[in-house]
């Protein structure tokens, strides 16, 4: 498993204190002794020595933009094979510095906005103010059938030109987006990151139909060609946004059943008119209920490049059955991992494995191939 979806990972990301820390890691279930008794990292005696290892990781990292802004980097827990957010105390941290917070969940509303909601807001108490959702013409064009983007060669003209007709076609994409957050009781508001040869027309076009489609503000960001010049129009939409009266929800209750808490996920932010489940995933239900997690809150796992579980279907698919293959126990973390068809928790391995190229120079002695 990558260390990204790793338990450790998340209760590093999810932990309070180090009194918390400590808990969280001891809760760990690292086995079975039998059927129906599970070994807790407690129980062989390493939670201590785990904390200490963590005990200076629990601090956030302290960095700063080009223009001097203060910014936190700590944990990272990726958005479609783990919970998909920053860590909780750096957000404790940044709440006591500034008066307005932004914090980033991993990819999109269907992945790291809807674990922050109902796991990590569940666990922190905080409620957010205003999430924004950050779409390009690009994407949108994608999601319209505009045209494939492919790891390592140049986007088609169909993409980064002038393409009123994928724009159109793929804006459903960020129509079920922007619902996803409303869902939960909160303003939206849209950051449309634009390229330099982007059409004017369809930057605006975009603007406009988000508001029609429920977003509270819109705006054309371009920091990162101008900085923090670049993205004033949208730093003062955000606060707009923010000073509204949210109604913060969580998606469902904790104290529903697991397959009902898996399919609200499924058919209210995927669009899935059904889930079904692998012989396996009934079997580990049943487990997580007999020992008294039933009460966990649902972390899916699942691929980023569609709101479905399939890869290629793009836009605002409909009427497909998400199919789960695995629930897996994080009793430290304090969630149970839903994983989806074709998922895998180590992504993103190469044919060749890096190490193989890695030597060292028998004339020089300087090391070659990592390069």
């Amino acid at each position: 498993m990558i260390t990204e979806a790793s338990e450790v990972m998340a209760v590093l990301a999810l932990s309070a204190h180090h009194a918390d820390l400590r808990k969280r890691l001891a809760e760990i279930v690292v086995g079975f002794a039998s059927p129906r008794r599970p070994v807790r990292a407690e129980e062989l005696g390493c939670a201590g020595s785990m904390s200490v290892l963590l005990k200076d990781a629990l601090l956030p990292n302290l960095v700063q933009t080009t223009e001097g802004t203060p910014a936190f980097v700590h944990t990272g827990p990726f958005g479609n094979i783990a919970h998909g957010n920053c860590s909780i105390v750096s957000d404790f941290l940044a709440l006591r510095c500034a008066e307005y917070v932004v914090t980033e969940a991993g990819f999109g509303s269907d992945l790291g906005a809807e674990k922050f909601f109902n796991i990590k807001c569940r666990i922190s108490g905080l409620k957010p103010a205003a999430v924004v959702v950050v779409a390009t013409l690009r994407a949108l064009k994608l999601h319209g059938g505009g045209g494939p983007a492919k790891a390592g060669s140049a986007l088609p003209d169909s993409l980064t030109g002038p393409n009123r007709q994928a724009l159109e076609k793929g804006f459903c994409n960020l129509i079920q987006h922007i619902e996803n957050v409303r869902a939960h009781g909160v303003p939206v508001v849209v950051a449309l990151n634009a390229f330099k040869d982007d059409p004017v027309d369809e930057l605006e076009w975009v603007c406009r139909e988000s508001l029609k489609v429920g977003a509270k503000e819109a705006a054309i960001s371009t920091h990162y060609a101008e900085g923090g010049r670049g993205s004033e129009e949208l730093a003062h939409a955000i606060v707009r946004a923010a000073d509204q009266q949210a109604e913060f929800t969580h998606l469902y209750d904790q104290s529903w059943p697991i397959k009902k808490k898996i399919e609200t996920i499924a058919m209210r932010m995927y669009g899935a008119a059904a889930v079904s489940y692998e012989a396996n995933v009934e079997h580990q239900i049943s487990m997580a209920e007999e020992m008294g997690y039933a009460q966990l809150p649902v972390c899916m796992a699942k691929t980023a490049l569609s709101l479905s579980h399939d890869p290629m279907l793009k836009g605002r698919p409909k009427n497909f059955t998400l199919p789960v293959t695995e629930v897996r126990l994080l009793a430290g973390a304090g969630f149970l991992t839903a994983v989806c068809s074709g998922m895998q928790l180590m992504p993103g391995l190469p044919k060749r494995p890096a190490g193989e190229r890695i030597d060292c120079d028998p004339l020089t002695g300087q090391v070659v191939g990592l390069f």
